[in-house]
C-alpha cells in the first residue's frame, strides 16, 4: 500500500510537471499536495515496516521527536494546501471571469510561502515544548529518588 501511494503521487507530480497545459493554479496545488503526501506517508511507514521485520518496537527519544515533528509538519502542510485548494475552487466557481486575475502564479506561491513558515514554527515549538517537558520530568524523577548514602 505504501508503494502504491508513493507511486501514485509520483505519477501526479510527473504528469503536472511534464504537461504545460497543467500549469494552472489547481494543478500547482495538486503538485504540492502530492509532495506533502509523500512526505507525510514516508515519516511513519518505513519505520513501521522495519519494526515489523525486526520484531522490535524501540525508538529513541530523539528519533521519536524527529518523527513526530516531521509528521506534524507534513500534516499541517496537507491541511493548509487543502484549504488553499478550496479557496481556489471557490474563486473558480464564484468568479470565473476574474479567476485568472485573482489566482495568478505569483499569488499561488504567496499563499504557500507564509504558511510554510507557520508550519516550521509550529513544528519547532512542538519539539521545544516536548523537549522541555521531558527535561522537567527527568528533574522531577531525580528529585524523587531518596538519597540513602548519607
Amino acid at each position: 500500500m505504501y508503494l502504491v501511494t508513493v507511486l501514485g503521487n509520483l505519477l501526479i507530480i510527473l504528469a503536472v510537471s511534464s504537461d504545460s497545459h497543467l500549469h494552472t493554479p489547481m494543478y500547482f496545488f495538486l503538485f504540492n499536495l502530492s509532495l506533502a503526501d509523500i512526505g507525510f506517508i514516508s515519516t511513519t511507514v518505513p519505520k513501521m515496516l522495519v519494526n515489523i521485520q525486526t520484531h522490535s518496537g524501540v525508538i529513541s527519544f530523539v528519533g521519536c521527536l524527529t518523527q513526530m515533528s516531521v509528521f506534524i509538519l507534513f500534516g499541517c502542510m496537507d491541511g493548509t494546501i487543502l484549504t488553499v485548494m478550496a479557496y481556489d475552487w471557490f474563486e473558480a466557481i464564484c468568479h470565473p471571469l476574474h479567476y485568472p486575475v485573482i489566482m495568478n502564479p505569483h499569488l499561488c506561491v504567496r499563499y504557500l510561502i507564509p504558511n510554510s513558515k507557520m508550519w516550521i514554527l509550529k513544528t519547532v515549538s512542538y519539539v521545544l515544548q516536548k523537549d522541555y517537558q521531558s527535561n522537567a520530568e527527568e528533574e522531577e524523577e531525580d528529585d524523587s529518588i531518596p538519597n540513602v548514602m548519607n
